[in-house]
C-alpha cells in the first residue's frame, strides 16, 4: 500500500509552512512559497538511527504511530558540550580526549594477548565505584575467567559490576533494559549474533547488524559503549569497514610480547584528537600508565655510543623523545640489505638517496639497519634528521653524544624543513638534560630568544648538519 504524501508550502525566507499557497508570508516576504510534499515514515522503523532497539526486533506493529520527519536549520541546533567519565586510568582519559563521552561507542582493537580485556577491566572497576552500575558481556570467556582478572588488577569495591556470557543480542539487550547500566562492555563483538539474521557469528552481515544496534542502543540511552574487535594477521580490524565509520572513536593496542611496553593509539575520535597515544606498563597487578613516556625511551641511550641519536616527535598534545639506532656492515654478496623497524622503508631509501647526491655518502655496497628503540611506529617525518645522523655516526664511526638531539625533514632537494610545535619539543629537550639540539634555522631562528638552556644550532641542509658531528668543526662553526 502507497504511503500516502502531505502536501505543505514552506516560505524560504523564514521556514513558515503553511496548507495553501499564499502571495506574501506573514515574514513580509513576497512569492517565497514553494510546494513541498512531506511522506509519513513509520516511527518504528528499524532502519532508522533515531529508532529503539526493542522496536526493531519486534518489527512494526500494526496501527503504530507515525511522524513527519522535518530537517533542522543549523543555526537552529543547540550546541552543548559533552560530559564526560573518568576511567581512572590518565593515559586512558588521554587517548579518548578527556574521558569516556556519554553515548558514545569506543572500538578497541590488539592482538591477542596484548592486553585489551585487562585495561578494559580495570576502567570499568573504576567506573562502577564512582557512577554506578556497569555491565560487562563477553562471549569468549567464562565469568569465571573475567573474576579472576578483576581480582588480580582491580581494587576496591566490585558491587556494581555485572557480568554477562552471551552473544546472543537480543538477550544482552533486555539485559541492559533490566540492568540499566552507566557503561556498557561487549568483548568481543565477532562472538555476537542476532536472530535476525541466519549467518554464523563473525560473518561480515551479523558483525554489521550487531554494531549497528549497539550503536542504536548507546545513542537511545545515553549509554557509553566500548566494543572489543579482532585483528587480521597483518593487525587491521577484522570484519567489515562499516564498524569503524559506525563508532566514535577507534583505538588499537599494540607492544611487544616480550616487553612491558605497551601503546594506545587513537585512530579515529569525534570527540578528540586522532593523534594521541597512551602509554602502559604490563604489570602483575595489571597495567600502569607512564607518565615519563620520553625518559623511558631514552633511558638506554648512553654517550660515546656509535649509530645512535635522539630525536623528537609530537604525538596528539604531548612531545616524545625517542632514540634512532643505525648500523651499516660492507655487503658480502648481492645487493645491499635495507632494514628498519619504526620507520617506513620508502622513508629510509629516500634519505640514503639524499646522502649520496647531496652529501657525497654513498651506502650502495653497504647493509644499513635502522631501528626506533622502544617499538614505537612514530608518524610524521619530523625523526629525518636523526636517521641520517645516526647511519653517518654508525657509518664513520663517530660516538655520540647523549647530550644532542637533531630534528627535521629531509625533502629530495637536502633541505631541511621546519618541524611543527619545535617550541613545545625543545623544552621537553631542556626538561631531559639535553645540552644543544640541531633543528632546521627556521626553527632556531624563531626559538633563539623562547628556549633558555640549551644551546640551538639551525641547519639549512644534510650537509651542514653533518659538519655538526665533527668534534672540530661544530666547535669552529659554533651559532
Amino acid at each position: 500500500m502507497a504511503k500516502k504524501a502531505k502536501t505543505v508550502f514552506v516560505c524560504q525566507e523564514c521556514g513558515y509552512e503553511s496548507p495553501k499557497w499564499m502571495g506574501q508570508c506573514v515574514c513580509g516576504a513576497w512569492n517565497s512559497f514553494v510546494e513541498e510534499k512531506l511522506v509519513d515514515v513509520a516511527e518504528n522503523d528499524s532502519r532508522r538511527r533515531g529508532s529503539s532497539v526493542k522496536a526493531s526486533m519486534t518489527g512494526a506493529q500494526a496501527g503504530a504511530p507515525s511522524n513527519i520527519v522535518k530537517p533542522t536549520r543549523i543555526a537552529e541546533v543547540k550546541a552543548s558540550e559533552q560530559s564526560r567519565m573518568d576511567t581512572g586510568i590518565s593515559e586512558l582519559n588521554r587517548v579518548l580526549g578527556g574521558g569516556l563521552v556519554k553515548g558514545s561507542l569506543t572500538l578497541i582493537s590488539g592482538e591477542p594477548g596484548i592486553g585489551k580485556s585487562t585495561i578494559i577491566i580495570q576502567a570499568a572497576s573504576w567506573i562502577a565505584q564512582r557512577y554506578g552500575t556497569v555491565l560487562y558481556v563477553s562471549g569468549e570467556e567464562s565469568e569465571e575467567q573475567i573474576k579472576m582478572r578483576a581480582q588480580r588488577v582491580c581494587r576496591g569495591d566490585m558491587n556494581n559490576l555485572f557480568l554477562l556470557a552471551e552473544t546472543n543480542m537480543e538477550a544482552i539487550v533486555q539485559a541492559v533494559e533490566q540492568l540499566k547500566p552507566v557503561f556498557l562492555i561487549i568483548d568481543s563483538i565477532q562472538t555476537m549474533y542476532s536472530e535476525m539474521l541466519e549467518a554464523a557469528p563473525g560473518s561480515v552481515s551479523q558483525v554489521r547488524i550487531c554494531g549497528n544496534l549497539l550503536m542504536r542502543l548507546g545513542k537511545s540511552g545515553d549509554l557509553p559503549v566500548f566494543i572489543v574487535a579482532h585483528v587480521t594477521k597483518s593487525g587491521e580490524l577484522a570484519g567489515p569497514k562499516i564498524v569503524e565509520h559506525l563508532v566514535d572513536c577507534v583505538l588499537n593496542f599494540t607492544g611487544e610480547r616480550n616487553q612491558d611496553l605497551r601503546i594506545l593509539r587513537s585512530y579515529k575520535n569525534r570527540f578528540g584528537t586522532t593523534s594521541e597515544i597512551g602509554a602502559f606498563e604490563m604489570s602483575e597487578e595489571g597495567l600502569t600508565g607512564i607518565e615519563n613516556l620520553s625518559g623511558s625511551f631514552l633511558e638506554g641511550l648512553e654517550d660515546g655510543t656509535e649509530g645512535a641519536m635522539a630525536t623528537a616527535v609530537y604525538e596528539g598534545t604531548r612531545p616524545l623523545l625517542l632514540e634512532v639506532q643505525a648500523l651499516t656492515s660492507p655487503t658480502n654478496i648481492g645487493f645491499a640489505r635495507r632494514t628498519s623497524i619504526g620507520v617506513e622503508l620508502s622513508r629510509l631509501n629516500m634519505i640514503l638517496a639524499v646522502l649520496d647526491r647531496k652529501a657525497g655518502i654513498s651506502f650502495i655496497n653497504q647493509d644499513v639497519y635502522v631501528n626506533i628503540v622502544g617499538g614505537l611506529r612514530p608518524e610524521g617525518t619530523s625523526t629525518d634528521l636523526a636517521v641520517a645522523l645516526a647511519i653517518y655516526s654508525a657509518y664513520r664511526r663517530i660516538p655520540g653524544s647523549n647530550k644532542t638531539m637533531a630534528m627535521g625533514e629531509i625533502g629530495l632537494t637536502g633541505d631541511l624543513r621546519p618541524v611543527q610545535n619545535a617550541e613545545k619539543i625543545v623544552k621537553e629537550a631542556v626538561r631531559m638534560g639535553f645540552a644543544q639540539v640541531i633543528l632546521p634555522r627556521r626553527n632556531q631562528e624563531k626559538l633563539r630568544d623562547v628556549v633558555k638552556g640549551v644551546r640551538l644550532i639551525g641547519v639549512t641542509n644534510v650537509k651542514e648538519a653533518i659538519a655538526h658531528m665533527q668534534p672540530q668543526e661544530g666547535a669552529a662553526r659554533g651559532i
